[in-house]
């Protein structure tokens, strides 16, 4: 289980607004985000057990995540999501991204997930339980949990929604600053939603908050690897400044010569 917001193209300078809470086993490893080699560049963590990622954005600007979704038991043998994320993180857009997806999972069994894929031109959730549905991601605030995108049954997406709608959220600055606080807000009494899982095994294990903007020295990347309520958050932008300014020279390049 994860909770998921993107605030998408409501905020020009920085079309895509991510804050994320990833839920997991204490004792499964992974690493902290870093620059993949291969191409397109990604910057991802990794999960050591398995391979794959929960979260991550390439060279081109595409943002992709992940959530384990309730449903029915996972198939023996099922491919770990994240490597349908990793392999996703490869493609250039958005709409290639949904439809390598989909490919993937007609050859392939995955554990039950919602998988979001977006870039500033197009953005899109799977809803992957038996039957894959794809559905467009709205403009303005998302927030996916292990149910359906905006889930009016969901106590936890309600009152994430309501506590990142008490401001307006009209730039990067705001959006990031209001989420760094709604997703650390300490766990609740029992019985009542939680940003924060904390368990005796599982619970969790990071937060991410990041600015995709179409200049890639705006863009940023925090990660705080624990719980945000006892972890601080890192300073990632560099990394993400990195793979986006490589994307914007080679796409000019290709340009050119075309």
């Amino acid at each position: 289980m994860c909770l998921l917001a993107v605030l998408y193209r409501l905020v020009p300078e920085s079309p895509i607004l991510v804050a994320a809470n990833r839920e997991e086993y204490f004792d499964r490893p992974s690493q902290p985000p870093s620059i993949q080699s291969g191409k397109p560049r990604v910057l991802c963590g990794l999960d050591q057990r398995a391979g794959g990622t929960w979260l991550g954005v390439n060279q081109h600007g595409m943002f992709v995540g992940v959530c384990s979704r309730r449903g029915n038991t996972d198939p023996l043998g099922a491919r770990s999501r994240g490597l349908l994320a990793r392999e996703v993180l490869r493609c250039s857009n958005a709409r290639k991204g949904v439809d390598k997806a989909m490919e993937e999972m007609l050859n392939e069994r995955y554990e039950s997930l919602n998988l979001v894929v977006c870039d500033a031109e197009s953005g899109w959730v799977i809803h992957a339980d038996q039957d894959p549905e794809v559905v467009p991601l709205e403009d303005g605030l998302n927030i996916i949990g292990n149910m359906n995108m905006n889930d009016p049954e969901d106590d936890r997406i309600k009152l994430a929604h309501r506590l990142l709608t008490l401001q307006l959220l009209d730039s990067p600055v705001k959006f990031l600053a209001v989420a760094s606080k709604v997703f650390a807000r300490s766990p609740a009494p029992a019985g009542r939603p939680t940003m924060i899982v904390r368990g005796n095994d599982y619970g969790t294990v990071s937060s991410t908050l990041i600015a995709l903007s179409p200049k890639p020295r705006d863009a940023i990347f925090q990660f705080s690897a624990g719980a945000p309520d006892q972890a601080k958050y890192e300073d990632f932008s560099p990394m993400l400044r990195d793979i986006l300014s490589r994307g914007l020279r080679e796409a000019r390049s290709k340009s050119k010569a075309t």
